[in-house]
């Protein structure tokens, strides 16, 4: 008795060593929308090194021949637009036909209001952009989900949306944005339940980042970059950990939901990934700033 325990425990850390060496999404395919640039490239990049294979979604074919410039073509590219449910059933297909199954659907991709308050927002602007938004931000994940729910019923896969802090406090973004990313945390938490036990649903929630993100063209914002804005200096001194992000250090929270073995028991959750939004003071944002010295070290 006491031999075949440990004997199995022994095989269970070999497996964990083994999966440690060949990474935590060996032999897996995730499809990523919003995939060609930004934090949606760094995660593709991050899977790949953890052994997974990537597909992508993206409307920019320029962005597009980038990614595959870097990655090569051993990723599976689809140009579309993430309103079209036909865009993301493309996408799928093609996924499919690349790798044979599909087992991480990452909804990614989206816009950014600029942080456009109520009270600045022409009239004649508010129906389209909000349609325009949504569209992209809650529709265009709904969407994906839809597509690729069937393959990832089959696979027992996952789901992961990209939220936002602004999913769940005020002040990162306008109205528009805000309310389209509080929409998102409520479509992870009803298509977990929906989706379960078959397929998991998570979100993560970064906080500042350096991206190529756009605006909503009804707004004039199609071609403003978000790199246009001073981030860094405008978020110094202002969050707990004071460093500033870059798309890759949010990528590991998207590798831990996607992780079977990480996982398995987490669904209808997001991982806030914001610096620590919840944890600022009233007075200073970070209380352990002189730790270091009261320590002696």
């Amino acid at each position: 008795m006491c031999w075949s325990i440990l004997m199995a425990a022994l095989t269970h850390e070999r497996r964990k060593t083994q999966e440690r060496v060949m990474g935590w999404l060996d032999g897996r395919v995730a499809l990523i929308t919003g995939g060609a640039s930004g934090l949606g490239a760094a995660v593709a990049e991050r899977f790949i090194a953890e052994g997974a294979q990537i597909a992508v979604l993206d409307k920019s074919t320029e962005k597009i021949a980038g990614l595959t410039a870097r990655l090569g073509k051993g990723i599976a590219v689809t140009q579309g637009d993430v309103r079209e449910l036909k865009d993301h059933q493309r996408a799928v297909s093609a996924t499919v036909e690349k790798f044979g199954r599909l087992d991480i659907f990452i909804g990614n991709a989206a816009i950014w209001d600029y942080g456009a308050k109520l009270v600045d927002l022409p009239e004649d602007a508010i129906s389209p952009a909000f349609d325009e938004l949504f569209a992209v931000n809650v529709k265009g994940y709904l969407l994906g989900a839809k597509a690729a729910q069937r393959e990832l019923v089959k696979n027992q896969g996952c789901m992961i949306f990209t939220v936002s802090n602004a999913g769940f406090y005020p002040d990162g973004g306008g109205p528009l944005y805000t309310a389209s990313k509080h929409a998102v945390v409520g479509l992870i938490r009803q298509l977990a339940f929906e989706c379960a036990p078959h397929v998991r649903v998570n979100g993560v929630a970064p906080g500042a980042i350096p991206t190529d993100l756009r605006g909503p063209a009804a707004l004039g914002l199609a071609e403003r970059s978000i790199a246009s804005i001073p981030l860094q200096e405008a978020t110094r001194g202002k969050m707990p950990i004071a460093d500033f992000p870059a798309p890759g250090d949010y990528a590991g929270a998207y590798v831990l939901l996607a992780s079977k073995e990480n996982s398995r028991m987490a669904t209808g959750t997001v991982i806030n990934c914001d610096g620590g939004f919840a944890a600022r003071g009233v007075a200073t944002p970070s209380g352990g700033v002189n730790l270091p010295q009261k320590l002696g070290l």
